[in-house]
């Protein structure tokens, strides 16, 4: 264990309430939190088997991870306000800066529960918030997917050897954004709609195929220097968070398809979108399926060795949960019962990650082990602080 540091000394994690150090050391990882959080309250309010009271623990979940969203949030601002000089520490860290992605997306999912669970609370004005979180929600992932690629390729020092699914945060945010507002579609009038869906197919494509050509690069490194050590070890499940979004938004676009376009006059273009939606879901569903596996021989190898926990942890949650979400739309789509089957028992295994993790993440924060930045430490591999499972 590193020795714990003061506001003005070397860096280490944060004493246990010490609340100004815990402000100094927080970083992007903990929005990962909301990541999980909220696509555990998603997930719950689509679970395969009727039961009336999972819609309303996800709605509990959703308001609170409104609140853990908030409270991140309103740390991190005061860290760049009260600490500026190594808050911006963060821009040269080839791994921290990696987790500015997990913004927009823990954002995404609050965007979602509006929709899911805000509507039957209070109707049109939800749906309101939903649009104007929407575009800010775009513009802070089309930031990323641009300028944190941009920084790796300016600033920061990286290799093959040291790579990890980390890579796909900043990229994955546009796509996440994509879903979302194809989630959005329905509800609003036919020309925003129109407008909504067109630039969520933009944002689609601003996204995954990026994607996919770094997790090409991801199994020839996996190939040539063997797995990642095992603090970095839940980020294996990264990999599944491009795909599993990938086919949830070209599944939730396509089924978007026939009315937006059939309203401007295009039907052909529509049943042409649903088709695509549907192949596409089901192909990039496949793939993703052999990364879960691999995710999880993988994890049980850890295991086995000693995993540490750290709050990267959080990447057992959302990838699982954008996966099971697809899994769903499959099964509303094709009518398939294989799917349904397949993502319930995700979701019972995504709210047993959620479950552990959030509860050793509590008990982290309230010690304070958690809080540690990488980047204000010179000359420090680039991985979190470690307590033994």
């Amino acid at each position: 264990m590193v020795n714990l540091a003061s506001s003005t000394g070397a860096s280490g994690p944060a004493p246990a309430g010490n609340l100004k150090e815990m402000i100094r050391q927080f970083t992007p990882n903990w929005f990962g939190a909301t990541m999980g959080t909220g696509v555990l309250a998603l997930a719950l309010n689509q679970f395969p088997i009727e039961i009336p009271i999972l819609h309303d623990i996800g709605r509990i979940l959703w308001l609170f991870n409104i609140a853990l969203f908030t409270l991140f949030a309103a740390m991190y601002a005061a860290r760049w306000i009260f600490f500026f000089d190594e808050a911006k520490r963060i821009f040269h860290h080839p791994v921290v800066s990696m987790f500015f992605g997990t913004i927009p997306m823990g954002l995404a999912t609050i965007i979602n529960g509006f929709l899911a669970f805000g509507v039957p609370l209070w109707g049109a004005t939800a749906i309101s918030i939903a649009h104007a979180l929407w575009w800010i929600d775009v513009a802070m992932a089309v930031a990323c997917g641009l300028l944190i690629p941009f920084l790796m390729f300016t600033r920061q020092d990286h290799s093959l050897e040291k790579m990890t699914a980390v890579w796909l945060l900043p990229i994955v945010a546009a796509e996440v954004a994509a879903a979302s507002g194809a989630l959005l579609v329905p509800s609003l009038p036919p020309g925003e709609a129109y407008d909504v869906h067109i630039i969520s197919y933009v944002l689609w494509a601003y996204s995954v195929p990026l994607a996919m050509s770094i997790l090409v690069i991801l199994l020839l490194r996996l190939i040539l220097y063997k797995l990642p050590t095992r603090d970095m070890a839940a980020s294996g499940w990264l990999a599944l968070g491009p795909i599993g979004t990938g086919s949830l938004g070209l599944l939730l676009l396509g089924t978007n398809a026939p009315t937006i376009y059939a309203a401007s006059g295009l039907p052909g273009v529509g049943e042409v979108g649903f088709g695509i939606g549907v192949i596409g879901g089901a192909i990039l569903w496949g793939y993703g399926a052999w990364w879960l596996m691999l995710a999880m021989l993988k994890t049980v190898r850890y295991l086995n060795e000693g995993m540490p926990f750290n709050i990267g942890w959080w990447a057992f949650t959302f990838p699982l949960g954008v996966y099971s979400l697809a899994t769903l739309a499959l099964a509303r789509i094709t009518h398939f019962w294989f799917f349904s089957a397949v993502g319930g028992a995700l979701i019972v295994l995504l709210a047993v990650f959620w479950t552990i993790v959030m509860a050793r993440t509590l008990h982290g924060a309230w010690r304070g082990h958690l809080f540690f930045a990488p980047c204000l430490v010179s000359g420090v591999a680039p991985i979190e602080p470690r307590t033994k499972l």
